[in-house]
């Protein structure tokens, strides 16, 4: 069956939030909830004309101060842990689905008090604590994570299908007997990709897994969809998944973190001073390993409000933290005027990964959060004290 054809008018890059520098002490993350919305209309959209389900991975992104705006438009979570799923039960309130490369034993009742669908690993885990589901709840969906051994993504550190990799079972160690006892299949294997991806992906899938897919209601493609991306596809995504829910006869999940909060974050810091080794280096109040580690850990570059690659403007800085790690460093940009000590520096897209990836190395300053209200107000929903460095430590 050939689906109709769909057209969605592609988002454009939207401009910074026009909310007031002057009030923000540093550094801070803002959340700006009309970017969120125009993310969570696109993903509403390909919910409604490709028949699937959308669940936000809050591995990503658990900043619940804005789950209110998005639970809205997503139908429930995906997490990872307890707490986690705790604070989807919580904060978010609808459905709430896990999947752990292993489950703890003495967590497993705690888990099963605050989730609607687990997902498991392996054979052995999946055998081990079923009857515990049996018992507890029968109204508890149960999946099983497949491995279709194919990878789109060439940086081992992000790629859930390496070779040797710990997540789900190949189909050569897949034992078909047990899929009778699953509502769901998960196949998680791309990291910020796009449709093209996914088509492969599926090939893959069918190739590995076609014949037993006729034995569950649901596959789940998990994460990595960059769906929210100006120059992504969506229409051909959502003909993708109607085309393979007619074939299969199943419904299809997709859960993404990135895609719901992609240019939703700023990251807003200070210039604490101005030195120069051989080029200027400008010291600022934000740290790459401590609020943004995947600078240093994928590694990228990023970008910064009215700046530049280096040379391009009459100004080059190199940006490095106030922390004592030699590495801790941002990275070079120009500006159009030089720097100046108290001068603000606002870093885009820095909603996913940041902060819950946030550390107190150093004792550096946790950033606030804000956010940027769609009635056009500024709302400091947290600050962090001293105390939030000591108790985590003993």
């Amino acid at each position: 069956m050939t689906a109709p054809a769909m057209q969605y008018a592609p988002l454009k890059q939207v401009a910074i939030a026009d909310f007031p520098l002057t009030e923000i002490k540093t550094p801070a993350y803002v959340l700006d909830e009309h970017q969120l919305k125009r993310n969570l209309e696109r993903l509403k959209y390909v919910q409604q004309h490709a028949g699937c389900k959308i669940i936000m991975a809050i591995k990503a992104f658990s900043s619940f101060s804005v789950f209110p705006l998005i639970r809205q438009y997503l139908p429930g979570c995906t997490t990872s842990s307890l707490h986690e799923a705790r604070l989807a039960r919580e904060e978010f309130g609808k459905e709430v689905h896990i999947y752990s490369p292993g489950f703890k034993n003495e967590e497993f009742d705690d888990i099963l008090d605050v989730v609607d669908h687990i997902v498991f690993n392996s054979h052995s885990q999946l055998r081990s604590f079923l009857p515990k589901i049996k018992q507890k709840s029968k109204n508890i969906k149960v999946g099983l994570r497949l491995n279709p051994e194919h990878s789109e993504v060439s940086l081992s550190l992000y790629n859930p299908c390496s070779k040797y990799s710990r997540f789900g079972v190949t189909s050569l160690e897949l034992d078909e007997s047990d899929l009778d006892m699953v509502d769901t299949v998960l196949i998680h294997t791309l990291c910020g990709q796009y449709v093209e991806n996914l088509e492969r992906v599926i090939q893959a899938v069918e190739e590995k897994f076609g014949h037993v897919l006729h034995k569950v209601s649901c596959v789940n493609f998990g994460g990595g969809h960059l769906i929210t991306r100006p120059d992504y596809n969506i229409d051909k995504l959502c003909q993708l998944i109607q085309q393979f829910k007619s074939k299969y006869n199943v419904d299809v999940i997709l859960e993404p973190g990135e895609a719901v909060v992609v240019n939703v974050g700023y990251l807003v810091a200070s210039v604490l001073d101005i030195m120069h080794n051989e080029m200027d280096v400008a010291i600022i109040d934000t740290s790459a390993t401590a609020h943004m580690p995947d600078v240093l850990e994928m590694p990228y570059r990023p970008n910064i409000a009215g700046a530049e690659k280096p040379g391009i403007l009459p100004y080059t800085y190199k940006l490095g933290s106030n922390t004592c790690l030699s590495g801790d460093v941002i990275g070079d940009y120009s500006f159009d005027q030089p720097l100046q000590v108290g001068d603000k520096l606002v870093f885009t897209d820095m909603a996913q990964y940041t902060i819950v990836k946030n550390t107190t190395f150093n004792g550096v300053q946790l950033p606030s959060i804000a956010v940027w209200r769609l009635h056009n107000e500024l709302d400091l929903v947290r600050q962090f004290s001293y105390s939030d460095f000591r108790d985590r430590l003993s």
